[in-house]
């Protein structure tokens, strides 16, 4: 199974997110997909793959060009593996590795195509994370729900297991959304392609270090992209 995060400055959080997926087992891999970080991310990142050979792959790209496309990009890396698992999650420490083996066993267990880890779903926390930030998140969930009938808790999140398959179904190159909308837009397809999906609930984290990505400029695709999805614009 491989984890795929893309990577824009977060050299105070990429070792310690690395060595707590391979810490998992040995059939965990990592995707790192950096944006020519100016931190020096890229770089402490070919160093854990020289100290992890064979378990951590890095992606490097010419400039800052997109969550969503960094993903694509990282998904292209995996599906060329024998992966049959493939993960989505920050580097930012906020996605809990230990709910990760969970996702994954339900994935395996159940019927299921996707598994979503979820910050809303009863037995959940959140932590640490300012109110506003969590009043514009549920916000922006019921709004992701009402417009497009997705009937998950957390249909924003960008934690999530996929099976093999189901990447390989949708169309990479067609999808829309550059930024976090790129969430809302994957697990919309899949749905709408007849994939089972489910959630499992998670101690989300606020992060403790480097600078948080999110912006006006997010926070209006986010709010656009339902509308084109909806209205198949």
């Amino acid at each position: 199974m491989i984890v795929v995060t893309p990577t824009y400055n977060e050299r105070d959080t990429i070792g310690p997110f690395a060595e707590q997926i391979l810490a998992l087992g040995d059939n965990y891999g990592l995707i790192v997909v950096d944006d020519a970080s100016p931190d020096g991310t890229g770089a402490l990142a070919d160093a854990l793959a020289v100290r992890f050979p064979g378990r951590i792959r890095v992606v490097h790209r010419a400039g800052k060009l997109g969550y969503g496309s960094a993903y694509v990009e990282g998904f292209k890396v995996a599906l060329a593996s024998d992966a049959d698992v493939i993960a989505t999650m920050d580097a930012d420490l906020s996605h809990d590795p230990v709910a990760l083996t969970r996702m994954v066993a339900m994935l395996y267990e159940g019927s299921f195509g996707i598994v979503v880890g979820s910050r809303y779903l009863s037995g959940a926390e959140i932590r640490n994370w300012p109110l506003r930030r969590q009043l514009i998140s549920r916000l922006g969930g019921g709004y992701v729900r009402a417009m497009l009938g997705i009937g998950l808790a957390d249909p924003t999140s960008g934690f999530k297991v996929f099976r093999r398959p189901v990447l390989e179904a949708i169309k990479l190159d067609a999808l829309q959304a550059s930024g976090f909308g790129f969430n809302i837009e994957l697990v919309y397809r899949a749905i709408r392609a007849g994939v089972n999906v489910t959630e499992v609930p998670y101690a989300f984290r606020d992060r403790a270090l480097g600078v948080s990505k999110f912006s006006r400029t997010i926070v209006v695709e986010a709010l656009m992209l339902p509308l084109r999805l909806r209205f198949g614009r």
